[in-house]
């Protein structure tokens, strides 16, 4: 059911879609457009933005009609949702566009584009798409399916059909395993990040201990840790994003709000951990990492002397995420609350930690096989 006095629903799959009118037909049928948030809230802030769409289809310049091709849909949809998304978003999807989606279908009449379009498309770019011709990944396959029905969404009129038949395409994801530090991995590790406690070292060491993502730790300032309190404030995340201003940099750092509301967290610290940042502080201000009001470690760097810090332990080669998959698996194996452990992480639901971390060891299901012994037993 719709919320009283608007025509906003909420969908099966979780997010809330809000329907308005966006023009009218010769026969004077309506025409709707369609918008879509995760929350009741950012749809109706949307829903009031849109007065440029129906001064559009009032000059007859209707989004989807056989006249229009897809890729002049495409960019109107760019230009609607590109004041509502990140920087780094509008990258994405820009990329997207212009690398896979507009030369398969930029020229189509955006009515033609079908099922049968769309699987081929698919197809084509797990196979052989990218610059190499050695097939894309299924993360960037399904991002490209995902924004191409994101623009039939906008555009899609009464076509119905269109949309419906998009949404039956899935692309089949390979779940990949996990590089999570043993234990005997972490040990040796942590030894040698205590072995000199300078802003790399303790960079990584936060992590291990804390789950923060490497855009978070390199935007952290002192000003988000309270040693009294013994906490974090999770508030800014720092990346390096493509620079399409047209300067001379191609890229260029950006210091913004984490990837969602959810990632905003405060995050309690363990005590050895509050006593290793104590011994390193200098400063009361500026970047955690540096110890400087002005500069910043970006997270490539970070990478790097993760990577370098691996191989003087004698560790097995691994990304830096690695460090947040190995603080929620020793989470898990502890016996930490799920819920807690959620919302430490910044995870926007308790399901993507179930269903990202919480699998049960061969030990564990030993253990549990076990208990079934007890049936066995002749009195």
């Amino acid at each position: 059911m719709p919320r009283k006095g608007s025509n906003i629903y909420k969908r099966k799959d979780g997010r809330w879609e809000g329907r308005y009118i966006k023009a009218r037909n010769p026969d004077g049928k309506a025409i709707y457009g369609y918008i879509y948030a995760k929350t009741y809230r950012d749809v109706k802030k949307k829903m009031g933005d849109v007065s440029h769409i129906k001064k559009t289809a009032e000059k007859g310049d209707i989004p989807g009609t056989d006249s229009e091709r897809f890729r002049l849909t495409a960019n109107k949809w760019f230009e609607f949702i590109q004041s509502h998304i990140k920087e780094s978003s509008s990258n994405k999807y820009l990329n997207l566009m212009e690398s896979y989606i507009f030369p398969a279908l930029g020229e189509r009449m955006f009515n033609e584009i079908n099922k049968e379009i769309l699987e081929a498309l698919c197809k084509g770019l797990l196979q052989s798409g990218g610059k190499k011709g050695n097939g894309l990944s299924v993360k960037t396959v399904s991002d490209t399916l995902s924004v191409i029905r994101e623009i039939l969404e906008y555009g899609g009129n009464d076509n119905t059909a269109i949309l419906s038949t998009a949404r039956l395409i899935q692309i089949k994801h390979e779940t990949k395993r996990l590089r999570v530090l043993s234990k005997g991995e972490q040990r040796k590790l942590c030894k040698y990040l205590y072995s000199e406690l300078n802003g790399y070292n303790m960079g990584i060491l936060v992590c291990l201990f804390t789950g923060l993502r490497i855009g978070e730790i390199c935007a952290l300032r002192w000003e988000d840790i309270s040693l009294s309190e013994q906490t974090i404030h999770v508030r800014k995340t720092l990346q390096r994003v493509q620079d399409k201003s047209g300067t001379a940099h191609k890229t260029k750092i950006i210091i913004t709000a984490p990837k969602s509301s959810s990632s905003i967290r405060v995050i309690p610290i363990p005590d050895e951990l509050a006593k290793a940042i104590a011994a390193y502080q200098i400063s009361q201000t500026g970047y955690f990492l540096t110890n400087s009001n002005y500069k910043y470690l970006e997270p490539r760097i970070m990478q790097y002397h993760f990577k370098d810090a691996l191989k003087k332990s004698s560790i097995d080669s691994a990304n830096y995420h690695a460090l947040r998959h190995t603080f929620a698996t020793r989470c898990i194996e502890l016996g930490f609350d799920v819920k807690s452990l959620s919302e430490i992480l910044g995870h926007a639901s308790v399901n993507i930690t179930m269903n990202r971390y919480v699998h049960p060891s061969l030990e564990l299901k030993k253990d549990n096989m076990q208990l079934l012994s007890e049936l066995f037993t002749v009195k």
